[in-house]
């Protein structure tokens, strides 16, 4: 057994409409718009899920015990590298209020073609405000797109074929 190296193994796509979560097809995903080339090494924040304690003790225990609560996700954002083309289609899609999916797909090189029974997250989202960070020496200009999660995420979802 192998460890996986992360480096070049991981998609993200934008892709407005997703019929099934659990079943996106390769259709759908590949209408998709590819983020991965222009998202900073650290720019898929925030997408580990945390779960919530539920303190499920008695009166005459003497132990605490726990159970699973709520799942939830927060600081979830995307830090992406502006482009010098006009226009600069994901700049200008992924602005305040605007609905899609952001899907990811981990440990598989990215020269690899997203196909039907690959394993992807798609996690239905709103985006917040842009924010553009501040100049730095020797880095690209950057900018951040808050996207607030809007109902369950699929995190073991499984392409289908969309025939």
């Amino acid at each position: 057994m192998a460890d996986i190296i992360t480096d070049g193994k991981t998609i993200v796509l934008e892709v407005p409409t997703i019929a099934d979560l659990a079943a996106p097809t390769d259709t759908e995903l590949g209408s998709g718009v590819e983020l991965h080339p222009i998202m900073t090494p650290d720019g898929l924040v925030g997408f580990e899920p945390e779960t919530a304690d539920v303190d499920n003790s008695s009166l005459d225990s003497t132990f605490d015990t726990r159970l699973a609560g709520r799942a939830s996700f927060s600081g979830t954002m995307l830090r992406l590298k502006k482009q010098d083309t006009a226009p600069d289609t994901v700049y200008d899609t992924l602005v305040r209020s605007y609905r899609t999916h952001i899907v990811v797909r981990r440990g598989i090189d990215v020269e690899t073609a997203i196909t039907s029974t690959d394993e992807v997250e798609v996690y239905p989202v709103e985006c917040g405000e842009v924010r553009n960070l501040p100049p730095e020496a020797n880095t690209t200009q950057r900018y951040e797109v808050p996207v607030k999660i809007t109902s369950q995420p699929e995190l073991r979802a499984v392409v289908a074929s969309g025939v």
